[in-house]
């Protein structure tokens, strides 16, 4: 704690880095092979990769992804079983992809693992087996992420910028895979894995006149050939700054893109005072964005920005999703941040802390055989000095200052830009529209909209009451919803940090006891209990008790369906008519929380919570759907929740007045 409040130690002398240099060779169907040995550890890794220029894949988006897929399942002279069980026995790593292969062993396997490496990427075994499976889960997977606002927010922010037929702005849709065929995959194979743009890098503990022969022999087989020829046009930036809208009902918080597309190459003379001006930006912790939109403001968890560069087209890109109140604020701490690093030059001590560590961090990177194979294919592909990483760290600490400011006033071009925005456009276009910035609106692919109708009027005649009867009646009438004592549901989610999947209990009782848990095996993440005592939340064994009104509205929902009881509240209204997954809901408020019913079904298809944390207020959003009935009555299966985390919770088992107990709600 004391070692807090010391000052950041002053960078030292540039330390002396030896990168040692490939042996070379080509074959005669085109394969560049580099060799580095490198006999310190035991070890040898191999990189091939397929320097292919992008290409737009059209009605059949997502065959270049299953046929990553499906390459690895073995090959056409060892089944998918044995050629794991070889890797493992070995204790390998070994992965394949359509863009080429990696693999990592202890040398003394090196030649049976280049072998390996062989089989499965020029002997691919593509069977229809695997490609329906493949298939199957890839439309699963674009199921889950329909209501994901990130998934949105990356798909349409690459789809404006590049424009919807340039392969780096079209996205795979279930109507685009469903085009893909098993014979669409093999030919995509065919076209595009040949060795006319292919480089293997070997690095480790081998001799090269050893590996040379028999690198030869194997790679000997792969026929010369080249791949198609296509052409894009470059993508142009916007004439004006502009919004780009897109509604999401169901945000609790809106996703911020300020994207401009840019031609940066690593050989350009401004590389790498581009590369530090971004980092300054929105790189680390203390960048400009995270300082003011996190640690000034509290709008986020985080703010970046990320530059891209090589031989082809690539985007500049500032980020954050904040909370929807702040959307607007935080549209122009963004434009203030980016106008500052044009205008202003950024301090010495500063740079030379960032400066510091690019250094550290390069200097980390080459001692890893993946950093060394990386750097002498950027040589080769990107066209760069032999001695570009020998002089690596002497260029970085020549960027200036000057120098910065110049490419921060060539590239971030706020003028320019396109300023994406995914969010509810209830809660925030208020608040966007009084910026003065032109905003137009796109739906969840990219395709321009009207305006949205945030709130639609209510017909004459629709009441609470009757929204909320016609509910109770759509899930099986009140006889059958007042016979409902108990309600036990069982399910799993999952999140990106966790290795297994999380299950979901939720045990509620009419006499007012309610219990929801989120664990990990047996170990509880969450669990939330109201009881004929009290409330409490539990999270990672830290225990807060619950009072006041947050006691009072926990209480009121402490019930199979809080309908039955809402019904007899009196002051209770339609407050209007909002999109809830491509539908119209009637919407009630009802305190802190605000519920969703669809205009056509009667069901309630979602509710969302405003929750204080500290002195910051946050919304939780719950949708449903998945109605499925259990003794005469409908049950949502599919629950998903979020509050800047997305569960996507499916039930295995729900069970109506039995499999509960007292001791549940302890």
């Amino acid at each position: 704690m004391q070692a807090q409040d010391r000052p950041q130690p002053k960078p030292g002398k540039a330390p002396v880095v030896n990168i040692k240099k490939p042996q070379t060779f080509v074959m005669a169907n085109g394969l560049k092979v580099m060799i580095v040995e490198d006999h310190k550890l035991p070890r040898v890794t191999y990189n091939l990769t397929l320097d292919n220029p992008p290409f737009a894949e059209g009605t059949k988006k997502g065959v270049d992804q299953l046929t990553s897929s499906l390459m690895g399942n073995g090959s056409k002279k060892i089944t998918k079983d044995l050629f794991n069980e070889e890797i493992d026995f070995f204790g390998a790593n070994v992965n394949f992809s359509s863009q080429g292969a990696y693999a990592n062993s202890l040398s003394k396997f090196a030649n049976r693992i280049l072998e390996l490496i062989v089989e499965g990427s020029l002997n691919p075994n593509f069977t229809q087996v695997e490609f329906d499976k493949d298939k199957a889960k890839m439309l699963e997977g674009l199921k889950a992420q329909e209501k994901s606002v990130p998934v949105i927010s990356n798909r349409v922010t690459d789809a404006l910028a590049f424009g919807k037929s340039h392969p780096s702005g079209e996205f795979v849709t279930a109507e685009s895979l469903n085009n893909v065929t098993l014979a669409d995959v093999q030919t995509n194979y065919q076209n595009y894995f040949v060795p006319e743009n292919a480089y293997l890098v070997v690095i480790g503990d081998v001799k090269y006149n050893k590996i040379k022969p028999a690198i030869e022999k194997l790679f000997g087989s792969w026929q010369k050939s080249s791949t198609p020829k296509l052409t894009y046009a470059d993508p142009k930036n916007v004439d004006i700054t502009q919004i780009n809208f897109v509604d999401m009902p169901n945000a609790v918080q809106s996703e911020i893109s300020l994207v401009n597309t840019i031609n940066l190459k690593m050989s350009d003379p401004d590389f790498l005072p581009a590369a530090i001006a971004t980092y300054i930006l929105g790189g680390d912790y203390n960048s400009y964005l995270n300082m003011n939109l996190r640690e000034k403001h509290g709008w986020t968890y985080g703010a970046n920005a990320i530059i891209g560069s090589g031989k082809y087209v690539s985007k500049l890109i500032s980020a954050s999703a904040v909370r929807s109140m702040a959307t607007d604020s935080a549209v122009v701490e963004f434009i203030k941040e980016i106008k500052k690093i044009r205008t202003e030059k950024v301090s010495d001590e500063l740079l030379s802390n960032v400066k510091a560590g690019y250094v550290g961090r390069f200097v980390m990177q080459v001692e890893k055989p993946q950093a060394v194979a990386r750097y002498a294919l950027n040589i080769e592909t990107e066209k760069l000095p032999a001695d570009f990483y020998e002089n690596y760290i002497k260029n970085i600490n020549a960027v200036t200052p000057e120098q910065i400011q110049l490419a921060a006033n060539k590239y971030f071009l706020i003028d320019n830009t396109r300023i994406v925005i995914a969010g509810k456009g209830s809660d925030v276009l208020p608040g966007l529209e009084k910026l003065k910035i032109p905003i137009f609106y796109f739906d969840i692919y990219g395709n321009p909209l009207e305006k949205p109708v945030a709130k639609k009027e209510v017909p004459a005649g629709i009441t609470a009451k009757s929204v909320l009867d016609n509910y109770i009646k759509a899930i099986g009438g009140e006889k059958a919803v007042a016979a409902v004592k108990t309600i036990s549901m069982l399910g799993s989610t999952t999140i990106p940090q966790a290795p297994s999947p999380l299950t979901f209990t939720n045990k509620v009782d009419s006499k007012g006891k309610i219990m929801v848990e989120i664990a990990m095996g047996p170990m509880s993440l969450m669990k939330q209990v109201v009881n004929e005592k009290g409330a409490y939340v539990e999270q990672q064994g830290q225990r807060k008790n619950i009072e006041g009104a947050d006691l009072a509205e926990m209480k009121a929902s402490a019930t199979p369906f809080e309908e039955l009881q809402l019904t007899k509240k009196t002051g209770l209204t339609v407050t209007g008519i909002e999109t809830i997954s491509g539908n119209d809901a009637y919407v009630i408020k009802n305190g802190k929380t605000t519920l969703y019913y669809d205009v056509k079904s009667g069901l309630k298809v979602a509710e969302s919570k405003t929750v204080e944390q500290g002195a910051n207020k946050m919304t939780q959003t719950t949708n449903f759907g998945d109605y499925r009935e259990v003794k005469g009555v409908k049950i949502p299966f599919n629950i998903i929740q979020n509050a800047g985390l997305e569960l996507d919770i499916k039930m295995s088992e729900v069970k109506i007045n039995e499999g509960v107990s007292d001791a549940d709600f302890q």
